[in-house]
């Protein structure tokens, strides 16, 4: 762990979060933290997952969001709220606002899905779209900010928002007494900021690590450099942790308390994703997803035969995306191929080429018979097929009994 550091940051204190813990009692959940034998089995030690998956909003960020908003004005509750946020704060806030009776307003980008809009508007969120981006939004929102004396509610640098995630990390010791580990995904830095906060003043020697993906290191590249560091972000499937700009505030609650921050990659955080909902039963978002994928990469060697608890941090992925790194890992782990041959044209051809995939148990996914558009001879049909199959021995097994059948089978990537 990083030495302490003088600043004159407005540190966050146990006190500050086990009177956040009081105020949202009743109106966020208390998610469970549960061992997983299945995963203590592949990973070598006992893996423990907090489920914040299974909040309301489908996140953590209500319990930082509910803490902040409770503590406004009578003057500014009346005026109302605003933020800038794609996805997870902007549910969160929408959902703390209308606990209280406060209106609030969620900048969200142009290319803002839009079950994520709908999502916020639901919970009675006022959405303006506004940029390509979430700089472009996130300036819109100070514009209506300054324009509306509205209250910003900040994603993450906040003391009050950093106390409101920090109640996680009570939960843990409470449901976790046994916890010697506890890891968490970075974006802005609020979550591990509060958790470790909670976590280091109460048991010191359990240790906080924190993942961010390699397409937003911020944070790990700050954290490793002892300054803060702003870092181009690349497109990720962990949009909930793309994060430019390190938080001055969470950045130094960081150097404080956490012991290391590692990055994952983009594939890893996929196949991540598929590990939870074909092992873990779980539909995970590619930010918490991060943490599981940093313990299969062997990110913190040190954590064999100990007790480790997984931050599962949301739950809120697009559909779209799921689907599509669903049909990627399919590919990647030999479950789902793709063939193309030529068959003759006449009839009944097309079915000859089925009767032989069915005998090796392929299963066709969909199919393409194209003699006009494609490379066939003149009195040949190309077909292009995609297959499901068990794993890499039986898509051999399928292409070599093509081939012994007459067809010239050629396997696409």
């Amino acid at each position: 762990m990083t030495e302490p550091v003088t600043t004159t940051a407005a540190f966050v204190g146990l006190r500050d979060i086990e009177e956040a813990r009081t105020a949202i009692e009743g109106v966020v959940k208390k998610t469970p933290c549960l061992v997983s034998r299945t995963f203590s089995a592949e990973l070598g030690f006992d893996a423990c997952f907090k489920y914040e998956t299974l909040q309301l909003t489908g996140s953590f960020k209500a319990r930082g969001a509910y803490n902040k908003i409770r503590s406004l004005s009578p003057e500014q509750a009346r005026r109302g709220v605003i933020t800038a946020s794609a996805g997870n704060h902007a549910q969160g806030v929408a959902f703390s606002a209308g606990q209280l009776g406060i209106a609030a307003t969620i900048v969200m980008p142009l290319a803002t899905p839009l079950v994520k809009i709908e999502n916020t508007a639901r919970l009675g969120g006022r959405v303006v779209l506004s940029g390509e981006g979430f700089d472009e939004a996130y300036r819109e929102a100070q514009r209506l900010e300054e324009e509306q004396g509205l209250t910003f509610v900040h994603p993450f640098d906040d003391p009050l928002v950093i106390a409101g995630q920090g109640t996680v990390g009570l939960e843990i010791l409470e449901q976790s007494p046994e916890v010697e580990v506890v890891v968490v995904p970075i974006g802005g830095g609020g979550l591990i900021s509060g958790i470790a906060t909670a976590i280091k003043e109460t048991r010191p020697a359990v240790r906080v690590y924190g993942v961010q993906t390699e397409a937003a290191p911020a944070m790990a590249e700050s954290f490793h450099a002892g300054r803060m560091v702003a870092c181009r972000t690349e497109r990720s499937v962990a949009e909930g942790i793309s994060v430019k700009n390190p938080g001055e505030l969470t950045f130094e609650h960081i150097r404080r308390y956490v012991d290391d921050v590692r990055t994952v990659s983009e594939a890893q955080i996929r196949a991540a994703i598929v590990k939870m909902i074909e092992t873990g039963k779980v539909v995970t978002e590619g930010a918490a997803a991060a943490v599981v994928a940093a313990m299969y990469a062997h990110r913190f060697p040190d954590v064999e035969g100990r007790h480790v608890v997984m931050v599962l941090s949301g739950a809120n992925i697009d559909t779209h995306l799921l689907s599509r790194i669903i049909d990627r890992s399919l590919v990647d782990s030999h479950r789902l191929v793709r063939f193309k041959t030529h068959v003759t044209d006449r009839p009944g051809a097309l079915a000859d080429l089925l009767r032989v995939i069915a005998e090796e148990g392929g299963n066709v996914v969909r199919i393409q018979h194209d003699r006009v558009f494609k490379h066939a001879g003149f009195w040949d049909a190309e077909v292009e097929i995609t297959l499901e199959t068990r794993n890499l021995e039986h898509i051999e097994r399928l292409q070599d009994t093509l081939r012994r059948k007459g067809y010239d089978a050629e396997r696409l990537d």
